[in-house]
């Protein structure tokens, strides 16, 4: 049980660096692994979920070492990973689980994926049956792990994606690698692009067709290991732009955040919203970067529905606190995706809510917040659901009531964001 600060007197400043990207610490190490030569990632993220990978990959036998947040990657190409003695335990990383699954299934031996109780109730076949129509031989618990992928050849596919998921995507771009011909996949929405970033990097050969949501993977490809710097996670800056957005009096600075535009859901948000957000771009050749500057502002309620939902998945529960505190009634639809989360976000956040007394209905796809009502802790014993987001949501959450909370929990947000109490503690 963790006592989390209440309403600082003079708001939150200050200045800070989040942690790496998740997504881009993951597929650092899983292209580094399949390419020739060197890898080097600065700023990795040595979060729970990211490490996962880390040994998965040292089990397929990649030679990988960590020194604090840089990660060298001595990779073995795409043919060069060995099959490991143990299942590969997969923790609490769908990231790490369904991207493998795609990379493992044109490889010639078999492997099995194991992980925590809650990952293994997330659904898998979403992943598994898309590799099916390329060849891939894999076999689920019910649809979910421990799950066996028992390498074949694959053939070339052209899919339309029946959820819009990057994880999905990603994982048919890494089967689609390792096929005999082009693959072309077409997406639902524009979902994050990193894969197809960071894979034109590494030497692939990958191209987005001009309606944004088709992709043709050239198979086969040599790729080059890449030295890069990891951008600061746009998921983790989140919860502070938040709290800044929030907090009467604030004004605080995150640098070096990825400004990705198929991440920068939230900021879009809360400018809608009234928001006050600044935003300095850094010129790079890779992926976009810049210093955010937030300041605390009256925010009007928002509407937003399913087209809008695969930019600010992670950040929805974010979304759910500002509607809470806007002048007016919001509705967040289109998000049924919550639901099989590392908890189902949808119940746990109205769960969570409804004892800071915040007037919010559960819809099977989202929520309705009415920010008018004023705040009253009924209940000041909170629950994180194992849910590293919900355990950070709440945090800030605190921030905004006049008397300490206690957050069962709290060593979940390790999944993602080890150091987030502590960076929470220098904005006070």
């Amino acid at each position: 049980m963790r006592t989390l600060k209440s309403q600082p007197a003079k708001g939150l400043h200050g200045e800070l660096t989040v942690p790496g990207d998740k997504s881009i610490s993951h597929r650092g190490i899983m292209l580094g692994a399949i390419s020739e030569g060197t890898t080097t990632l600065t700023h990795f993220l040595t979060s729970a979920d990211c490490l996962s990978t880390l040994a998965a990959f040292q089990q397929l036998g990649v030679p990988i070492e960590r020194e604090g947040t840089t990660v060298t990657v001595h990779g073995v190409g795409l043919h060069g990973l060995k099959a490991s003695e143990e299942p590969l335990d997969m923790g609490n990383s769908g990231t790490t689980t369904r991207l493998i699954m795609g990379l493992l299934a044109g490889q010639p031996f078999s492997t099995t994926l194991i992980g925590d109780a809650s990952l293994s109730k997330r659904p898998m076949r979403r992943v598994s049956d898309p590799l099916a129509a390329m060849g891939a031989d894999i076999t689920t618990t019910d649809g979910h792990l421990p799950v066996t992928i028992n390498g074949e050849k694959l053939h070339a596919v052209d899919y339309q994606l029946k959820v819009a998921s990057a994880q999905v995507k990603s994982a048919l771009i890494l089967a689609a690698l390792q096929a005999d011909e082009p693959s072309t996949l077409t997406e639902l929405l524009p979902t994050r692009d990193h894969t197809e970033r960071m894979l034109t990097a590494f030497g692939g050969e990958i191209t987005t067709a001009s309606d944004g949501l088709t992709i043709t993977v050239q198979p086969q490809p040599q790729l080059k290991g890449q030295s890069m710097t990891v951008p600061g996670d746009m998921s983790s800056a989140a919860f502070f732009m938040t709290a800044a957005s929030l907090v009467p009096g604030s004004q605080i600075t995150l640098k070096d955040v990825g400004l990705n535009k198929t991440r920068t859901g939230l900021l879009d948000i809360l400018n809608v919203m009234g928001g006050d957000v600044s935003v300095e771009s850094e010129p790079t050749d890779g992926e976009p970067i810049g210093d955010l500057t937030i300041r605390s502002a009256n925010l009007k309620p928002i509407d937003i529905g399913k087209a809008q939902i695969p930019a600010v998945i992670d950040e929805l529960p974010l979304v759910a606190l500002l509607a809470a505190k806007a002048d007016g009634i919001s509705r967040i639809t289109g998000a049924e995706e919550l639901r099989v989360k590392e908890t189902d976000r949808i119940s746990a956040i109205v769960t969570e809510f409804k004892k800071l007394g915040i007037d919010i209905e559960e819809l099977p796809d989202g929520f309705v917040i009415d920010g008018r009502k004023p705040w009253h802790v009924v209940d000041p014993v909170l629950d994180a659901h194992d849910d590293h987001r919900i355990g950070m949501v709440i945090g800030i959450a605190a921030l905004l009531v006049d008397q300490p909370l206690q957050l069962k929990g709290a060593d979940s947000v390790r999944i993602s964001y080890p150091e987030f109490f502590d960076d929470l503690d220098k904005l006070l």
